[in-house]
Protein backbone atom coordinates (compact mmCIF):
# COMPACT_ATOMS: atom_id res chain seq x y z
CA UNK A 1 0.00 0.00 0.00
CA UNK A 2 2.81 2.28 0.96
CA UNK A 3 4.45 1.51 -2.36
CA UNK A 4 1.37 2.65 -4.08
CA UNK A 5 0.90 5.64 -2.50
CA UNK A 6 4.30 6.52 -3.38
CA UNK A 7 4.09 6.09 -6.61
CA UNK A 8 0.84 8.02 -6.64
CA UNK A 9 2.40 10.98 -5.00
CA UNK A 10 5.35 10.62 -7.58
CA UNK A 11 2.90 10.58 -10.59
CA UNK A 12 1.22 13.92 -9.19
CA UNK A 13 4.39 15.51 -8.80
CA UNK A 14 5.62 14.59 -12.59
CA UNK A 15 2.15 15.47 -13.89
CA UNK A 16 1.77 19.00 -12.45
CA UNK A 17 5.52 19.70 -13.53
CA UNK A 18 4.85 18.43 -16.69
CA UNK A 19 1.22 20.60 -17.39
CA UNK A 20 3.29 23.86 -15.85
CA UNK A 21 6.31 23.65 -17.47
CA UNK A 22 4.48 23.09 -20.60
CA UNK A 23 2.60 26.28 -20.27
CA UNK A 24 5.98 28.07 -19.25
CA UNK A 25 7.17 27.10 -22.81
CA UNK A 26 4.42 27.97 -24.64
CA UNK A 27 4.99 31.39 -23.31
CA UNK A 28 8.45 31.94 -23.59
CA UNK A 29 8.42 30.10 -27.18
CA UNK A 30 5.61 32.84 -27.93
CA UNK A 31 3.10 30.45 -28.86
CA UNK A 32 1.06 32.67 -26.48
CA UNK A 33 1.93 35.84 -24.99
CA UNK A 34 2.08 36.48 -21.45
CA UNK A 35 0.86 40.00 -20.76
CA UNK A 36 2.99 42.85 -20.05
CA UNK A 37 6.62 43.91 -21.14
CA UNK A 38 8.40 41.33 -23.46
CA UNK A 39 10.73 38.98 -21.10
CA UNK A 40 12.56 36.94 -23.44
CA UNK A 41 14.11 40.04 -24.77
CA UNK A 42 16.68 39.92 -22.55
CA UNK A 43 17.65 36.60 -24.38
CA UNK A 44 17.44 37.06 -28.09
CA UNK A 45 18.95 41.47 -27.66
CA UNK A 46 21.34 41.45 -24.65
CA UNK A 47 22.31 37.41 -24.29
CA UNK A 48 22.65 37.34 -27.91
CA UNK A 49 24.37 40.67 -28.11
CA UNK A 50 27.49 38.85 -25.06
CA UNK A 51 27.20 35.64 -27.08
CA UNK A 52 28.59 37.31 -30.36
CA UNK A 53 31.33 39.09 -27.96
CA UNK A 54 32.43 35.77 -25.84
CA UNK A 55 32.74 33.69 -28.82
CA UNK A 56 35.51 35.74 -29.93
CA UNK A 57 37.28 34.94 -26.70
CA UNK A 58 36.80 37.95 -25.08
CA UNK A 59 34.37 39.45 -22.37
CA UNK A 60 31.78 42.66 -23.15
CA UNK A 61 34.66 45.26 -21.87
CA UNK A 62 32.67 47.78 -23.04
CA UNK A 63 28.97 46.67 -21.37
CA UNK A 64 28.72 48.05 -18.12
CA UNK A 65 25.65 45.96 -18.18
CA UNK A 66 27.83 42.81 -17.91
CA UNK A 67 27.98 42.41 -14.37
CA UNK A 68 28.39 38.78 -13.80
CA UNK A 69 31.46 36.67 -12.66
CA UNK A 70 33.43 34.76 -15.14
CA UNK A 71 31.59 31.48 -15.29
CA UNK A 72 28.89 33.37 -16.33
CA UNK A 73 30.36 33.25 -19.94
CA UNK A 74 29.62 29.38 -19.56
CA UNK A 75 25.68 30.20 -19.80
CA UNK A 76 25.45 32.61 -22.18
CA UNK A 77 27.46 30.51 -24.50
CA UNK A 78 25.31 27.19 -23.58
CA UNK A 79 22.85 27.13 -26.56
CA UNK A 80 25.93 26.41 -28.82
CA UNK A 81 25.07 23.03 -27.72
CA UNK A 82 22.22 22.93 -29.56
CA UNK A 83 23.53 24.72 -32.81
CA UNK A 84 20.02 22.83 -34.87
CA UNK A 85 17.80 25.66 -32.73
CA UNK A 86 17.83 29.74 -32.71
CA UNK A 87 20.09 31.10 -30.37
CA UNK A 88 16.93 31.86 -27.92
CA UNK A 89 14.99 28.76 -28.54
CA UNK A 90 18.60 26.88 -27.48
CA UNK A 91 18.75 28.70 -24.26
CA UNK A 92 15.13 28.53 -23.48
CA UNK A 93 15.03 24.69 -23.60
CA UNK A 94 18.59 24.23 -21.53
CA UNK A 95 16.34 26.86 -18.54
CA UNK A 96 14.06 24.02 -19.00
CA UNK A 97 16.13 21.14 -18.70
CA UNK A 98 17.81 23.28 -15.85
CA UNK A 99 14.24 23.08 -14.20
CA UNK A 100 14.20 19.44 -14.51
CA UNK A 101 17.75 18.43 -13.39
CA UNK A 102 16.47 20.43 -9.88
CA UNK A 103 13.26 18.57 -9.68
CA UNK A 104 15.24 15.22 -10.07
CA UNK A 105 17.85 16.32 -7.61
CA UNK A 106 14.97 17.18 -4.77
CA UNK A 107 13.01 13.82 -5.40
CA UNK A 108 16.08 11.56 -5.48
CA UNK A 109 16.10 12.10 -1.53
CA UNK A 110 12.51 11.74 -0.61
CA UNK A 111 12.95 7.89 0.26
CA UNK A 112 15.62 8.19 2.54
CA UNK A 113 15.27 8.44 6.32
CA UNK A 114 14.33 12.00 7.72
CA UNK A 115 13.75 13.24 3.85
CA UNK A 116 10.43 14.67 2.63
CA UNK A 117 9.05 15.34 -0.96
CA UNK A 118 7.98 19.11 0.55
CA UNK A 119 10.72 20.29 -1.29
CA UNK A 120 10.06 18.59 -4.52
CA UNK A 121 6.61 20.56 -4.54
CA UNK A 122 7.83 23.89 -3.17
CA UNK A 123 10.03 23.73 -6.41
CA UNK A 124 7.11 22.67 -8.68
CA UNK A 125 4.55 24.96 -7.18
CA UNK A 126 6.53 27.84 -6.72
CA UNK A 127 8.79 28.26 -10.18
CA UNK A 128 5.38 28.95 -12.29
CA UNK A 129 4.32 30.90 -10.44
CA UNK A 130 7.18 33.54 -11.34
CA UNK A 131 5.85 33.65 -15.07
CA UNK A 132 8.10 33.46 -17.72
CA UNK A 133 11.12 35.07 -16.63
CA UNK A 134 12.33 31.64 -14.89
CA UNK A 135 13.11 30.67 -18.67
CA UNK A 136 14.09 33.65 -19.98
CA UNK A 137 17.51 34.29 -17.08
CA UNK A 138 20.43 32.56 -16.94
CA UNK A 139 19.45 32.33 -12.84
CA UNK A 140 17.36 28.80 -12.96
CA UNK A 141 20.96 27.38 -14.64
CA UNK A 142 22.84 28.78 -11.57
CA UNK A 143 20.44 27.83 -9.13
CA UNK A 144 20.39 23.64 -10.55
CA UNK A 145 23.93 24.15 -9.80
CA UNK A 146 23.17 25.59 -6.20
CA UNK A 147 20.97 22.91 -5.35
CA UNK A 148 23.02 20.20 -6.55
CA UNK A 149 25.95 21.65 -4.17
CA UNK A 150 23.51 21.72 -0.90
CA UNK A 151 22.69 18.03 -1.14
CA UNK A 152 25.88 16.85 -1.79
CA UNK A 153 27.03 19.04 1.43
CA UNK A 154 25.77 16.19 4.30
CA UNK A 155 27.88 13.50 2.91
CA UNK A 156 30.30 14.67 0.20
CA UNK A 157 31.96 18.16 1.95
CA UNK A 158 34.29 17.95 -1.23
CA UNK A 159 32.37 18.07 -3.80
CA UNK A 160 29.68 21.06 -2.04
CA UNK A 161 32.80 22.86 -2.20
CA UNK A 162 33.64 22.05 -5.94
CA UNK A 163 30.32 23.04 -6.83
CA UNK A 164 29.48 25.59 -4.66
CA UNK A 165 32.92 27.38 -5.98
CA UNK A 166 31.98 27.12 -9.53
CA UNK A 167 28.11 28.47 -9.15
CA UNK A 168 29.45 31.37 -7.42
CA UNK A 169 31.65 32.15 -10.19
CA UNK A 170 28.51 32.01 -12.59
CA UNK A 171 26.60 34.50 -10.25
CA UNK A 172 28.12 35.63 -6.74
CA UNK A 173 25.27 34.95 -4.38
CA UNK A 174 26.01 30.98 -4.33
CA UNK A 175 29.09 31.87 -2.10
CA UNK A 176 26.44 32.27 0.71
CA UNK A 177 26.03 28.15 0.60
CA UNK A 178 29.03 27.77 2.26
CA UNK A 179 28.52 30.17 5.72
CA UNK A 180 26.55 26.74 7.38
CA UNK A 181 29.29 24.33 6.24
CA UNK A 182 31.36 23.16 9.28
CA UNK A 183 33.92 20.94 7.51
CA UNK A 184 37.48 22.40 6.62
CA UNK A 185 37.06 20.27 3.51
CA UNK A 186 34.46 22.13 2.13
CA UNK A 187 36.14 25.13 2.42
CA UNK A 188 38.95 24.06 1.06
CA UNK A 189 37.73 22.68 -2.25
CA UNK A 190 35.76 25.95 -2.88
CA UNK A 191 39.14 27.52 -2.20
CA UNK A 192 40.98 25.75 -4.91
CA UNK A 193 38.18 25.31 -7.09
CA UNK A 194 37.88 28.88 -7.26
CA UNK A 195 41.47 29.94 -7.70
CA UNK A 196 41.31 27.35 -10.95
CA UNK A 197 38.44 28.42 -12.60
CA UNK A 198 39.11 32.34 -11.99
CA UNK A 199 43.06 31.51 -13.16
CA UNK A 200 42.11 29.83 -16.27
CA UNK A 201 39.28 32.70 -17.39
CA UNK A 202 41.74 35.47 -16.39
CA UNK A 203 44.47 33.93 -18.66
CA UNK A 204 42.21 32.83 -21.56
CA UNK A 205 39.55 35.63 -21.93
CA UNK A 206 40.91 39.05 -21.49
CA UNK A 207 38.68 41.19 -18.72
CA UNK A 208 37.40 38.11 -16.81
CA UNK A 209 37.36 40.85 -13.68
CA UNK A 210 36.07 44.20 -15.50
CA UNK A 211 32.47 43.35 -13.93
CA UNK A 212 33.87 44.48 -10.35
CA UNK A 213 34.00 48.30 -11.41
CA UNK A 214 30.67 48.30 -13.59
CA UNK A 215 28.54 48.84 -10.80
CA UNK A 216 29.90 51.75 -8.84
CA UNK A 217 27.11 54.71 -10.04
CA UNK A 218 24.37 52.39 -9.55
CA UNK A 219 21.27 54.17 -7.96
CA UNK A 220 18.40 52.10 -6.41
CA UNK A 221 16.38 49.98 -8.86
CA UNK A 222 12.86 50.43 -8.57
CA UNK A 223 11.82 47.25 -7.31
CA UNK A 224 13.82 46.83 -4.08
CA UNK A 225 13.25 47.41 -0.70
CA UNK A 226 14.78 51.06 -0.36
CA UNK A 227 12.84 51.69 -3.39
CA UNK A 228 9.44 52.37 -1.42
CA UNK A 229 11.39 55.51 -0.32
CA UNK A 230 10.99 57.19 -3.52
CA UNK A 231 7.82 55.83 -4.90
CA UNK A 232 6.25 57.30 -2.05
CA UNK A 233 7.91 60.46 -2.19
CA UNK A 234 7.06 60.85 -5.92
CA UNK A 235 3.94 61.37 -4.09
CA UNK A 236 4.87 64.57 -2.57
CA UNK A 237 6.93 66.36 -4.72
CA UNK A 238 10.08 64.28 -5.08
CA UNK A 239 11.92 65.25 -8.65
CA UNK A 240 14.04 62.59 -9.13
CA UNK A 241 13.94 60.54 -12.43
CA UNK A 242 13.09 56.52 -13.60
CA UNK A 243 15.71 55.32 -15.90
CA UNK A 244 17.00 52.26 -17.52
CA UNK A 245 20.68 52.51 -16.15
CA UNK A 246 23.20 49.48 -16.05
CA UNK A 247 20.35 47.09 -17.07
CA UNK A 248 17.88 48.19 -14.87
CA UNK A 249 15.05 50.47 -14.32
CA UNK A 250 16.44 52.92 -11.20
CA UNK A 251 15.77 55.75 -9.21
CA UNK A 252 17.88 58.50 -9.58
CA UNK A 253 18.37 61.80 -8.59
CA UNK A 254 18.23 63.37 -4.74
CA UNK A 255 18.86 61.00 -1.78
CA UNK A 256 19.29 58.40 -3.90
CA UNK A 257 23.11 57.77 -2.87
CA UNK A 258 21.93 57.97 0.70
CA UNK A 259 19.59 54.92 0.93
CA UNK A 260 21.60 53.14 -2.20
CA UNK A 261 24.38 53.91 1.63
CA UNK A 262 22.03 52.81 4.00
CA UNK A 263 21.52 49.37 1.54
CA UNK A 264 24.99 48.72 1.72
CA UNK A 265 25.18 49.09 5.24
CA UNK A 266 22.26 46.77 5.88
CA UNK A 267 24.19 44.43 3.74
CA UNK A 268 26.95 45.10 6.37
CA UNK A 269 24.40 44.69 9.31
CA UNK A 270 23.34 41.58 7.69
CA UNK A 271 26.69 39.98 7.29
CA UNK A 272 27.75 40.66 10.87
CA UNK A 273 24.48 38.72 12.19
CA UNK A 274 25.47 36.01 9.71
CA UNK A 275 29.07 36.16 11.47
CA UNK A 276 27.45 36.08 15.19
CA UNK A 277 25.72 33.47 13.95
CA UNK A 278 28.65 31.50 13.12
CA UNK A 279 30.27 31.88 16.06
CA UNK A 280 27.46 30.80 18.63
CA UNK A 281 26.51 28.61 16.63
CA UNK A 282 27.23 24.84 18.10
CA UNK A 283 24.21 22.60 17.69
CA UNK A 284 24.27 21.83 13.48
CA UNK A 285 22.08 19.35 12.43
CA UNK A 286 21.83 17.74 8.44
CA UNK A 287 19.25 20.35 7.74
CA UNK A 288 21.62 23.22 9.29
CA UNK A 289 23.54 23.71 6.06
CA UNK A 290 20.11 24.36 3.99
CA UNK A 291 18.56 26.65 6.36
CA UNK A 292 21.71 28.71 6.88
CA UNK A 293 22.39 29.22 3.28
CA UNK A 294 18.65 29.59 2.68
CA UNK A 295 18.80 32.16 5.45
CA UNK A 296 21.61 34.45 3.93
CA UNK A 297 20.61 34.42 0.79
CA UNK A 298 17.25 35.57 2.02
CA UNK A 299 19.59 38.45 4.54
CA UNK A 300 21.33 39.18 1.22
CA UNK A 301 18.00 39.72 -0.92
CA UNK A 302 15.99 41.97 1.05
CA UNK A 303 19.13 44.14 1.59
CA UNK A 304 20.21 44.89 -1.78
CA UNK A 305 19.80 47.86 -3.74
CA UNK A 306 18.43 45.28 -6.19
CA UNK A 307 15.64 43.02 -6.14
CA UNK A 308 14.99 41.41 -9.88
CA UNK A 309 12.20 38.85 -9.94
CA UNK A 310 14.82 36.29 -10.97
CA UNK A 311 16.27 36.29 -7.68
CA UNK A 312 13.22 34.34 -6.24
CA UNK A 313 14.33 31.81 -8.34
CA UNK A 314 17.21 31.09 -5.65
CA UNK A 315 15.03 31.64 -2.92
CA UNK A 316 12.49 28.76 -4.30
CA UNK A 317 15.43 26.50 -4.77
CA UNK A 318 17.07 26.93 -1.56
CA UNK A 319 13.75 26.69 0.19
CA UNK A 320 13.02 23.27 -1.48
CA UNK A 321 16.24 22.32 -0.44
CA UNK A 322 15.71 23.00 3.00
CA UNK A 323 12.23 20.75 3.21
CA UNK A 324 13.77 17.70 1.82
CA UNK A 325 14.58 17.43 5.48
CA UNK A 326 11.71 16.42 7.72
CA UNK A 327 13.71 18.65 10.51
CA UNK A 328 13.98 21.68 9.26
CA UNK A 329 12.03 24.64 10.30
CA UNK A 330 12.26 26.89 7.59
CA UNK A 331 8.61 25.84 6.23
CA UNK A 332 6.78 29.21 7.39
CA UNK A 333 9.24 31.48 5.22
CA UNK A 334 9.51 28.57 2.80
CA UNK A 335 5.61 29.43 2.34
CA UNK A 336 6.21 32.93 2.27
CA UNK A 337 8.80 33.10 -0.39
CA UNK A 338 5.84 31.29 -2.55
CA UNK A 339 4.07 33.57 -1.77
CA UNK A 340 5.53 36.66 -2.95
CA UNK A 341 6.76 34.99 -6.06
CA UNK A 342 3.18 35.13 -6.90
CA UNK A 343 2.95 38.88 -6.06
CA UNK A 344 5.76 38.94 -8.26
CA UNK A 345 4.27 38.23 -10.94
CA UNK A 346 2.15 40.50 -10.47
CA UNK A 347 4.57 43.48 -10.15
CA UNK A 348 6.79 42.11 -13.33
CA UNK A 349 5.30 41.65 -16.06
CA UNK A 350 2.01 41.94 -15.72
CA UNK A 351 1.92 45.32 -13.40
CA UNK A 352 5.19 46.69 -14.11
CA UNK A 353 3.91 50.04 -15.32
CA UNK A 354 2.00 50.90 -12.42
CA UNK A 355 5.39 50.48 -10.46
CA UNK A 356 7.56 52.41 -12.92
CA UNK A 357 5.14 55.26 -12.41
CA UNK A 358 4.54 54.93 -8.52
CA UNK A 359 1.20 54.46 -8.29
CA UNK A 360 -0.79 53.08 -5.53
CA UNK A 361 -1.53 49.78 -7.41
CA UNK A 362 2.35 49.22 -7.75
CA UNK A 363 2.77 50.61 -4.59
CA UNK A 364 0.87 48.17 -3.04
CA UNK A 365 2.42 45.42 -4.92
CA UNK A 366 5.67 46.52 -3.77
CA UNK A 367 4.68 46.61 -0.29
CA UNK A 368 3.07 42.95 -0.31
CA UNK A 369 6.19 41.38 -2.11
CA UNK A 370 8.87 43.28 -0.16
CA UNK A 371 7.10 42.67 3.07
CA UNK A 372 6.45 38.82 2.67
CA UNK A 373 10.51 38.73 2.07
CA UNK A 374 11.29 40.90 4.82
CA UNK A 375 9.19 38.39 7.26
CA UNK A 376 10.63 35.45 5.51
CA UNK A 377 13.70 36.86 6.39
CA UNK A 378 13.09 37.82 10.16
CA UNK A 379 11.37 34.67 10.75
CA UNK A 380 14.12 32.05 9.10
CA UNK A 381 16.89 33.78 10.76
CA UNK A 382 15.05 33.60 14.35
CA UNK A 383 13.99 29.68 13.70
CA UNK A 384 17.91 29.44 12.51
CA UNK A 385 19.23 30.91 15.59
CA UNK A 386 16.73 28.97 18.37
CA UNK A 387 17.78 25.74 16.22
CA UNK A 388 21.60 26.24 16.49
CA UNK A 389 22.48 28.65 19.68
CA UNK A 390 22.19 26.97 23.10
CA UNK A 391 19.96 29.10 25.38
CA UNK A 392 22.23 31.39 27.37
CA UNK A 393 22.66 29.57 30.91
CA UNK A 394 21.23 32.20 33.68
CA UNK A 395 22.96 31.41 37.03
CA UNK A 396 21.03 31.77 40.37
CA UNK A 397 22.38 34.21 42.96
CA UNK A 398 23.57 32.17 45.58
CA UNK A 399 21.89 32.39 48.85
CA UNK A 400 23.40 34.37 51.76
CA UNK A 401 25.26 31.60 54.55
CA UNK A 402 23.22 32.08 57.65
CA UNK A 403 25.19 34.58 60.52
CA UNK A 404 27.18 32.39 62.82
CA UNK A 405 26.26 34.44 65.72
CA UNK A 406 22.12 33.61 64.91
CA UNK A 407 20.56 32.12 68.41
CA UNK A 408 19.72 28.65 67.58
CA UNK A 409 15.91 27.80 67.87
CA UNK A 410 15.18 25.71 71.35
CA UNK A 411 13.21 22.94 70.70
Amino acid sequence: METKAAWRSLARLLVTWGVTRAVLLLFVFRVYVFPGPDVTSDVSVIYRGWYEVLRHGTFPLDDVTWQYPPAAALAILSPDTLPFLSYAHAFFVLAFLADLAVLVLLRCPGGRPGRSTRGAWVWVAGVPLLGPTVYARYDVMVTAVAVAALLAGVRRPRVMGALTAFAALLKVWPALLLVGAVRRRAWASAAVTAAGVAALFAVSMPGAFAFLTFQRDRGTEVESLGSLVFHVARHFGWNGEVLLNYGSIEFLGPYVDQVSTAALALTGAAFGWLLLWRLRATRFAPHTLADAAFTAVLLFTVTSRVISPQYLVWLIGLAAVCLTHRASRMAAPALMVVLASLVTVLEFPLGFSHVVVSDWYGITLLVLRNGLLVAATLTAARRLWRSTVPPAVTVPFPPQATRATETPVSS
